[in-house]
């Protein structure tokens, strides 16, 4: 824009900015970029909201599938402890009739040699 001073052309910006300001048009742009970004607060509010029910609902989740693995391991457990608890009862009782076998095996020696020497004595 050659010839035109600057002062010029601030003024021809300002009448045009006071023109666009009295638009109905440009004033309606305005109020709806305005409520754009009311509904947009509110569309966010509303994804805040379900992502907390979201992460609520997730972690109800999680919580019952760890119950249920902590019930099936007690109960995998229980079994085994049992299990082993039965063949240590069994061991424990087999190992103790041998004992018991031994233990009168020597009784009988002890008594045979205790009649033995007795009867020597005696005799």
């Amino acid at each position: 824009m050659p010839g035109i001073t600057l002062e010029e052309r601030v003024s021809e910006l300002e009448r045009q900015v006071n023109e666009l300001a009295t638009r109905d048009d440009v004033r309606a742009l305005g109020e709806q970029i305005l409520h754009l970004g009311t509904e947009m607060r509110a569309g966010f509010s509303a994804i805040r909201e379900e992502m907390r029910a979201g992460d609520e609902e997730t972690r109800r989740s999680f919580r019952e599938e760890i119950r249920a693995g902590d019930e099936e391991t007690r109960r995998s457990l229980r079994e085994e402890i049992r299990a082993g608890d039965e063949e240590t009862r069994r061991s424990l009782r087999e190992e103790i009739r041998a004992g018991d076998e031994e233990t009168r095996r020597y009784m009988r020696v002890l008594y045979e040699d205790v009649i033995d020497r007795l009867g020597k004595l005696r005799g």
